[in-house]
């Protein structure tokens, strides 16, 4: 067991963290705005095969991620709009987004390169060392920088604002819709960059499906953390090192514990989160509710 934790443990953890961190950063934006968002995953996986056919079609990487970038955008402007303007079930509407995420990539991937199971190959992003690319330190650096703009800026606490109580938000004068559209939008571009991590970071192909539930994941690293930057980071890193040991685990067949077992934990971890040790933690007061009653 002396050789188990290791400096690639280490990389490891921090490469499984931060698609998480991205999509987690993005759902903690949206939920303190007050709209509940379980379409990360959706989001995600939009980002994810469109920065390879981006990259695919343009042949640069970095227009490929742009091009990810803006279609998570747009499945989150899809979001928005049925969630704020239209006032849609918040579920029914992430569930949607997610629902049309799958299917979508899946036909496109038939279309564009015909085979069923995935794309080919394309260019991806550079690494800045062995194993860590060059969007894996953005993923941190994100964390502090949100902290502060949501609870030192006065947009931020505007935004909090709409989130705790939007009828009392929209009373003083806060255009609680419009910072809601933001945080969603927002929302969906982190989600995005969570999933070009994954298909031109730490890959350089796309996958169906290839999200794996990270989405759902990144949400419960939001409730987990208690809907706060650092706690989300502290619970990113929780799941993501459950992932790298699960991997490190199957390379050592005397390990003492079952790689079936490890290979769950990430989800073992998700629904604990949900059910049990996050009792104490309280979402946003205004979660879900509207400015203005219909």
């Amino acid at each position: 067991m002396g050789d188990f934790f290791t400096l690639a443990l280490l990389t490891a953890t921090l490469r499984f963290a931060t698609p998480l961190l991205f999509a987690a950063m993005g759902g903690l934006l949206s939920e303190r705005s007050g709209v509940m968002n379980i379409a990360l995953e959706g989001m995600m996986l939009v980002g994810a095969f469109f920065a390879v056919a981006g990259t695919w079609w343009i042949g640069n990487p970095w227009l490929g991620l742009l091009v990810g970038l803006a279609a998570a955008g747009v499945a989150a402007t899809i979001h928005a709009v049925w969630c704020i303007s239209f006032r849609g079930d918040q579920i029914v509407a992430g569930t949607a987004v997610n629902l049309i995420g799958a299917g979508l990539t899946a036909f496109l991937v038939q279309r564009i390169w015909g085979k069923a199971g995935g794309s080919e190959s394309v260019s991806g992003l550079p690494d800045i060392a062995r194993g860590i690319n060059v969007l894996l330190p953005l993923a941190f650096v994100l964390v502090p920088l949100i902290h502060v703009a949501l609870f030192r800026t006065k947009p931020g606490l505007r935004i909090l604002a709409a989130g705790e109580h939007p009828q009392a938000a929209e009373s003083v004068g806060i255009n609680v819709n419009r910072y809601r559209y933001a945080c969603v939008i927002g929302s969906g571009l982190l989600a995005g960059l969570g999933g070009a991590f994954l298909s031109i970071g730490d890959l350089s192909y796309f996958t169906l499906d290839m999200t794996a539930g990270r989405g759902f994941i990144a949400l419960a690293a939001v409730i987990f953390g208690g809907w706060t930057p650092f706690g989300a980071l502290g619970a990113t890193l929780l799941f993501g090192g459950a992932q790298a040991i699960q991997l490190q685990a199957q390379a050592q067949p005397d390990f003492p514990i079952s790689t079936d077992l490890l290979l769950a934990l990430p989800y073992i971890l998700t629904l604990v989160a949900i059910a049990g040790v996050v009792r104490g933690a309280h979402p946003p007061a205004g979660l879900g509710q509207h400015p203005v009653a219909a």
